[in-house]
């Protein structure tokens, strides 16, 4: 299949759909500050053809989507989570097994507040919690902030931003394991090319986050199921385990020594979780040896 646009309330985003209509469908939300691909076309592939309909999707201000001013985007967090529903209604879905990654994790978690009956089932990804409580989090580890506060960028460049988001990728692995710099820096270059306007997402930065949802996580009543890496840099293994004991009757599928995202080691692993999750309604998923 082929990438294409949509317009959901007079915004359009780029969106890509894998498989066969036919099949359950699965919306794959990314990470604000990331497009869909992100998201590798060999990840969506083994999902479809596992028998999933799989869409993924840039936000806006990455990848083909519409872009803002910079500085000025005009939108909060909370439209990014109405974008996801959106894409559902383009595509003529009723209700999807939603699986967010990062911060697409917390707009799958807020669609499944606010629009519940959009929602089959989840799959949270390297992510924390949507809604803030009093338990105390662990923070990000010292190497990342160090980056994150310290690393030099000029988003005029895009050899400086390449290089930026290779370095960046480095870090969220997590260290723990062999980094293949290789291939991340060709899905790095072909994200750079590819998008509209690649120093747009620095919007991502700033948006205001509008109205959290008021309802509690102990409200999610869908099936949820929490993948995490144990070196995660940015939201450390507690975040997956807070989420996992909040949301009720989620698992936890613990990922050993990976990072933060989607490691194209791991690719089996979560595939694997995510057919055993999304098969009928969702119920009683294990990990099967």
């Amino acid at each position: 299949m082929s990438e294409r646009m949509i317009d959901t309330d007079g915004v359009e985003l780029c969106t890509e759909p894998f498989g066969d209509r036919s099949d359950p469908p699965v919306l794959l939300i990314m990470g604000t500050g990331a497009s869909m691909l992100w998201w590798e076309e060999g990840f969506c592939r083994m999902l479809a053809e596992g028998g999933r309909f799989v869409i993924r999707y840039d936000h806006r201000d990455t990848g083909r989507s519409v872009t803002y001013e910079l500085g000025r985007p005009g939108y909060t967090g909370m439209d990014l989570v109405g974008d996801a529903v959106g894409v559902l209604d383009a595509y003529g879905i009723p209700a999807a097994h939603v699986v967010g990654v990062s911060a697409g994790g917390a707009i799958a978690q807020s669609v499944a507040l606010d629009h519940a009956d959009r929602v089959l089932s989840l799959v949270l990804i390297s992510t924390s919690r949507a809604v803030a409580d009093d338990r105390e989090l662990p923070p990000p580890t010292e190497e990342f902030v160090r980056f994150v506060s310290t690393a030099q960028v000029d988003w005029s460049q895009a050899a400086s931003v390449i290089e930026y988001l290779v370095e960046y990728s480095r870090v969220l692995a997590g260290g723990r394991r062999l980094f293949d710099e290789t291939a991340v820096r060709d899905l790095v270059r072909r994200d750079v090319e590819r998008a509209h306007n690649f120093a747009a997402v620095r919007n991502h930065d700033s948006l205001p986050d509008g109205e959290q949802s008021r309802e509690p996580l102990s409200s999610i009543a869908v099936p949820t199921l929490v993948i995490h890496g144990t070196a995660d840099p940015m939201f450390p293994f507690g975040h997956g385990e807070a989420l996992a004991e909040e949301i009720p009757a989620a698992g936890l599928l613990a990922l050993e020594g990976a990072g933060h995202g989607v490691d194209r080691a791991d690719w089996e692993t979560i595939v694997r979780a995510v057919l055993e999750h999304t098969a009928a309604d969702g119920r009683g998923w294990s990990l099967s040896p």
